[in-house]
């Protein structure tokens, strides 16, 4: 299998990407926003209509200019609005992506983009992982830098605010990290399974975890494991990688239920 340089392309990208969705996975599931993320994956249709109607031929600058765009403009109106987040996400969320999908689709051309939804990993060339590495590297830097005031933010707002902590930045600069790497991950994970590779590998270590050193660790380690199991199940069996490492990452999420219940009694 690693005669083949896709391969090895595919290797690197999934030990990549997968560490950062199991650090972005604790934080979106503490912070209770799975349902923003899974919305930030389903704009990235958007993001390419909009690219299409201002004449911008790179997809994914389209699809990262848009995704900052939407996470900043659902944070600001999220907190200063009395209807709940939820509410408020699902509404942008649906409307965004009829939008895309009303201009993608029109004159019959949504075939073009309709790899977009279960991805390619085996398609990604050097290139892209050099952006991916370099995106990994922002977002350790940051995690490494912000972590604990943004733990904090998470855990009771108003008391961080009085200890000074800039919780809107913070949030703000969370919500255009976890944008970035949500769009720049869609072209080879899919954009209706990426948001169950942020949340599966950090719920399955919340499962089995005692600590949040625990949790963090485990998560990536999931995270990992499933990213490099579904690639070789993909390739063995000739599947889709994306949904194989998805269903790798549930088996685990089952198992450490499962074990967690059992340790409970």
């Amino acid at each position: 299998m690693l005669e083949y340089g896709f391969m090895r392309n595919a290797i690197f990208a999934v030990l990549i990407i997968t560490p950062l969705f199991g650090m972005l996975g604790t934080t979106i599931i503490s912070r209770k926003m799975a349902f923003f993320s899974d919305a930030l994956g389903h704009s990235a249709l958007t993001g390419i209509a909009v690219g299409i109607v201002f004449g911008i031929s790179d997809t994914n600058l389209s699809m990262v200019l848009f995704a900052a765009a939407f996470a900043l403009l659902l944070n600001y109106i999220s907190s200063r609005s009395g209807t709940s987040a939820d509410t408020i996400i699902s509404v942008f969320s649906s409307c965004s992506v009829a939008v895309g999908l009303a201009i993608l689709s029109r004159g019959g051309n949504f075939s073009r983009y309709s790899s977009l939804l279960v991805g390619d990993i085996l398609s990604i060339s050097q290139r892209e992982i050099l952006y991916l590495l370099v995106l990994f590297v922002v977002t350790f830097v940051f995690y490494v830098v912000c972590f604990n005031r943004l733990s904090a933010a998470g855990i009771h707002r108003t008391l961080a605010a009085s200890r000074q902590i800039p919780v809107s930045l913070l949030e703000n600069l969370f919500a255009v990290v976890t944008a970035l790497i949500v769009t720049l991950s869609i072209k080879w994970v899919g954009i209706l399974i990426i948001n169950a590779l942020l949340i599966l590998p950090a719920a399955a270590s919340r499962n089995i975890s005692e600590n949040l050193r625990e949790y963090h660790f485990f998560s990536v380690l999931f995270s990992v494991f499933s990213g490099i199991t579904g690639l070789f199940v993909s390739y063995y069996i000739n599947v889709a990688t994306g949904p194989a490492i998805v269903i790798v990452a549930s088996v685990l999420y089952f198992a450490t239920y499962l074990y967690g219940r059992m340790n409970q009694r």
